[in-house]
């Protein structure tokens, strides 16, 4: 079958992902920053969005094993609604409940209902385009994805600024709405499985399903979620904590335009990720699998210029520049590596799996972020002064990681 990637339900699945997570990125920029604005507690301000995590690692299992048995149409439509309810409850309530609470418990609320929508997204792509197209199609979603996540912010911040967070909330809200209009209308194909129990017992059979068959029946998934969890870990983890601690707290740098150059290296991130998309759309009929583990070696590659820079330069722009070049290289790599990753997951797990697997895979990967981050937040802290050491030993593991990615990749192209 050779279907054509933009058919009526794709297309409206693309223009759905546009404005919701338009509005998701937005929302979730701006209710932190009110809090922070408000308490000017950093300590706060990291809890809570810490708390607003534990939602989506719990979640995302279910949403998977529920977007298998599911019509996937349907799980967008609620979850769009339900999150439009969330916010209109939060407007209300603002002005006359415990603030801080309500935030915690929103924010909770939001991650919560990202972690389930995800994988419906995600295993609706099998359903709705042939395998020729799951690279084109995975770039597609990613590329919203990372968009969304540069320009929701910096419009959310010019809203909020200039207007507050009334007018924040309302046009999320509009968002959410129309997105959910927008997804009745899509029809995916479905076909009901049977359940042998109840609720939990369904639920904890799917899991173990999913499981036993990362583990034992394709076991080069495994492996491959062992090398995202690795990535995370060690390579994205470094970067997330390094980013802030070395542009504010260790480049010698007025305060003000510390914090600019932040937000802008910041920007230089989401760029590399839309980049990144955009080149594994143009690029997919290039990119194959046995080759991915190259990705991985250029993203560890890329961060000893910024060891190197740390240990040669005493100016703090130069290192700056070099930081931010070596980390929007890293996002483009890395972002073609994750949507490689997806198709090849998606070519590999039966239809009626598909949703189980991508769950626990981005339940697991997600689990390794913040381990990852109170690592590093260790280690910096350790070796302050010589944070070199920090972000070479980063690349190290990183690259021992990515020459082992490679191994596994070209023993599973002999295997078949």
């Amino acid at each position: 079958m050779n279907q054509k990637l933009f058919s009526k339900d794709f297309t409206l699945v693309v223009v759905g992902q546009i404005i919701s997570l338009f509005g998701n990125a937005t929302i979730r920029f701006a209710l932190p920053l009110y809090l922070l604005n408000l308490t000017g507690s950093s300590a706060l301000y990291g809890t809570v969005t810490a708390c607003a995590f534990i939602p989506a690692i719990l979640l995302s299992p279910i949403g998977g094993i529920v977007a298998d048995r599911v019509n996937k149409r349907n799980i967008m439509v609620i979850l769009d609604f339900f999150t439009a309810a969330v916010i209109i409850a939060f407007s209300l309530l603002m002005n006359g409940a415990n603030l801080i609470l309500l935030l915690t418990v929103t924010l909770m609320f939001l991650y919560g209902i990202a972690g389930a929508y995800q994988p419906s997204v995600q295993a609706s792509i099998p359903a709705l385009t042939d395998q020729d197209n799951f690279m084109a199609a995975n770039s597609i979603i990613n590329t919203i994805s990372s968009f969304a996540s540069l320009i929701g912010p910096v419009l959310g911040g010019v809203l909020y600024s200039a207007y507050g967070l009334e007018p924040v909330l309302w046009v999320c809200t509009l968002c959410f709405i129309m997105s959910a209009v927008m997804e009745i209308f899509i029809k995916i194909p479905f076909q009901k499985q049977a359940s042998d129990g109840g609720i939990l017992k369904t639920a904890r059979t799917d899991f173990v399903e999913s499981i036993y068959f990362i583990r034992k029946e394709k076991p080069v998934i495994g492996k491959a979620l062992l090398v995202i969890c690795g990535i995370n870990l060690f390579l994205a983890a470094m970067i997330t904590v390094a980013l802030p601690y070395l542009i504010t707290e260790v480049l010698n740098l007025e305060a003000s335009q510390a914090n600019r150059l932040y937000g802008l290296a910041e920007g230089a991130l989401a760029a590399g990720g839309l980049a990144g998309g955009i080149s594994a759309g143009i690029f997919s009929n290039k990119l194959v699998i046995h080759k991915s583990g190259s990705l991985v070696i250029a993203c560890a590659v890329c961060v000893f210029p910024i060891g190197a820079a740390l240990i040669l330069f005493s100016s703090a722009i130069i290192n700056y520049i070099i930081i931010t070049v070596c980390c929007f290289i890293i996002m483009v790599f890395s972002t073609i590596f994750t949507v490689q990753m997806m198709s090849f997951i998606q070519t590999e797990t039966p239809q009626n799996l598909i949703g189980k697997v991508i769950a626990v895979i981005f339940t697991v990967s997600m689990c390794a972020q913040p381990l990852g981050n109170a690592l590093y937040g260790v280690l910096f802290e350790i070796c302050k002064g010589y944070e070199y050491i920090v972000v070479l030993f980063s690349g190290i593991v990183s690259l021992m990681i990515a020459i082992n990615t490679r191994n596994i990749f070209k023993r599973f192209i002999y295997a078949i």
